[in-house]
């Protein structure tokens, strides 16, 4: 298995680019992970992990809590596209989610927010955040 916060992202991004709503809105090849404001836009970056581990059993048993921010990015089309997008997100990545070589018992979304840029007319962001709580051996 590798790195569950990998194998997280990773599944975050197969649900995305298997949404044809999503898609309308996104290129898959511009969803990706990633921190960075990109050069091209709209794009959708998944950002990087923070873990909260729960301990481990004698049987290599490993549980953690893994909590992301998607970022939507978009230009010249402003705030409002932004929010367009990470609605579309929103509905593609809510109900169950399968994460290769882990359990995932619970997979939610906790919030989502639309950070002002300087350039407000020109980009737009939005963060939609997720948690999961995963279990998986090594």
């Amino acid at each position: 298995m590798i790195e569950p916060t990998i194998a997280l992202q990773e599944a975050i991004r197969a649900k995305l680019i298997n949404s044809p709503a999503v898609i309308a809105l996104v290129p898959a090849d511009r969803i990706k992970a990633g921190t960075t404001r990109p050069d091209e836009c709209p794009c959708i970056r998944i950002g990087e992990a923070h873990t909260i581990m729960h301990g481990n059993d004698y049987s290599a048993q490993r549980m953690a809590e893994i909590f992301i921010d998607v970022h939507v990015w978009t230009v010249n089309e402003g705030e409002r596209q932004a929010k367009e997008i990470t609605w579309a997100v929103q509905c593609a990545l809510d109900g169950k989610l399968t994460v290769p070589g882990c359990d995932c018992f619970e997979f939610k979304i906790t919030g989502a927010r639309y950070p002002r840029d300087p350039e407000p007319d020109a980009y737009g962001h939005g963060v939609l955040s997720v948690e999961a709580l995963v279990r998986w051996v090594i």
